[in-house]
Parts: structure tokens; sequence; C-alpha cells
């Protein structure tokens, strides 16, 4: 039963195991389903990072038992670290500057949150390859979507203090 379980949350409810693009899908689906958090449902930020921090811990048990006994220590159809790297520059972005996001404006911002997530977790620049090869564990599948997610705060950051200085 919990290995069902972890299967299941591993692979976000088996997009996991999509044959083509399953970290792309599940940075997608995840976009998707804040957005409906965030905009359609109105669930509240504080509930929402709860769920968040819940699955951040919780991926650590499952995508550790789920390798165990798998040779790749960084299985293609664990996904949940897409979720939870995808899941961070979104979450910054709607609880930034203390305001209510316009649900155009946001449309356009997860766009670009998402595009740069794929990019950063694809290209994997330093110190994102640093997690991805030194650590084959689920600390490893998992700190490389994060600081993934970070940069793509990062990248923001400057965008838009880029854009009040000179637009």
């Amino acid at each position: 039963m919990i290995k069902t379980i972890n299967y299941l949350f591993v692979t976000c409810f088996g997009i996991g195991s999509l044959r083509y693009a399953p970290g792309t899908i599940t940075s997608l689906v995840t976009t998707i389903f804040l957005y409906s958090l965030f905009h359609i449902v109105g669930l509240s930020k504080n509930i929402i990072l709860i769920i968040l921090i819940i699955v951040f811990i919780y991926s650590f048990y499952a995508v550790s038992e789920y390798i165990k006994s798998n040779e790749n220590k960084d299985p293609k159809e664990v996904v949940v670290d897409e979720f939870i790297g995808q899941s961070i520059p979104i979450y910054l972005y709607e609880i930034s500057h203390g305001t209510v996001k316009n649900s155009q404006e946001a449309v356009l911002f997860y766009l670009y949150i998402f595009i740069l997530f794929r990019y950063f977790d694809i290209k994997k620049p330093f110190p994102v390859n640093f997690f991805d090869k030194k650590f084959k564990n689920s600390f490893g599948v998992i700190l490389d979507d994060v600081v993934a997610g970070l940069y793509v705060v990062l990248t923001l950051i400057i965008f838009m203090l880029i854009k009040s200085k000179f637009f």
C-alpha cells in the first residue's frame, strides 16, 4: 500500500510514467494547478504554503524509498522534484509585494516562470549541476530542482530591477 502511494506521489499521479517529456508536462500541470488554486479557487496563501511544505518534506522520504531498489538514482519517472522546483518561483511571485495579483498579469508571469524553470532545469548551470551530479540520493534529486527554481526567482528579480531603472 505505502509503495503504491509513494509511486503515485513521486510520479505526480503517473505523469512521470508518460513516454515523452514527463518533466515538462509535470511543470506545466503544476503551473496550471497553482494558477487554479491562487486565481480560480482563491485558496489562502498560507494553506498553499502548508501543502507545498508537506510535499517538500514527504518527497525526501518517498523519493528515497522509490530509488532504494532502483539502479538509476534519478529515474525519469520521478517528477515530484519538478513540482517542487516549479512551485517555488510561483509561490514567491504570488506573495511578493503583499498585493493581490491580477489574473491576466499572473498568466504572463506564470508563463515566464514555466519557461525559465524548464530552461534552468534542462541546462543545469552551477550549482544545479552540482546537486544533480554530486548527490545520488533523494537530496540530489530534489535539490537540483529547488536551485533551478531559485534561479528563476533571481532572474525575475533582476528583470524587474532592470525594468524599473530603465523603462
